[in-house]
């Protein structure tokens, strides 16, 4: 079966659940204000590629991302979850320890692509993201830095063949 042949079985809709993992956006939010701008990227690029999708932002703590990621894996209605934030190296940055908790598979490929392509754009600060992919209860996972322009090219790369990741997730 050729790539095409393969796409072509991949579903037509997809709605996702996009996770914003910030202290600082999250505190906005409660404030009533949505300074969300990596989160609206993904949903703008997700909407662009007719894929419905729905948004919560969170403070960086452990149980708070857990529990989210628990609800949307557990509901048939998503599809895919794509995380932005908490990917670097600071200690509140926790979003990857907790997302690997839930992995079934994580697929490497993911990350080390933007991490070459944040190299090429802004040097060693483009590999300071622990940024990957996995599959959790048949479902992927993204999990994207929370830099806009991080997550312009993930997005890029996601929503290209996003059907076609999830028809492979799901077998």
């Amino acid at each position: 079966m050729t790539t095409e042949e393969h796409r072509k079985e991949a579903p037509k809709e997809l709605h996702v659940g996009v996770i914003t993992v910030s202290d600082t956006r999250s505190a906005a939010m409660k404030e009533g204000r949505d300074e969300d701008e990596s989160g609206k990227i993904i949903q703008e690029r997700l909407k662009e590629s007719e894929f419905t999708s729905e948004r919560v932002v969170i403070p960086d703590e452990p149980d708070d991302l857990g529990e989210k990621l628990s609800e949307y894996l557990n509901d048939p209605e998503v599809d895919a979850i794509i995380t932005t934030g908490g990917t670097g190296i600071a200690k509140r940055d926790i979003t990857i320890d907790v997302a690997r908790k839930f992995f079934d598979k994580e697929l490497p490929g993911f990350g080390e692509f933007l991490r070459r392509k944040g190299y090429e754009m802004v040097g060693i600060f483009g590999i300071l993201t622990r940024t990957t992919l996995g599959i959790a209860g048949k479902k992927p996972i993204f999990c994207l830095p929370g830099a806009p322009n991080s997550v312009r090219v993930g997005m890029d790369l996601i929503t290209s063949d996003l059907a076609h990741i999830v028809k492979h997730a799901r077998e």
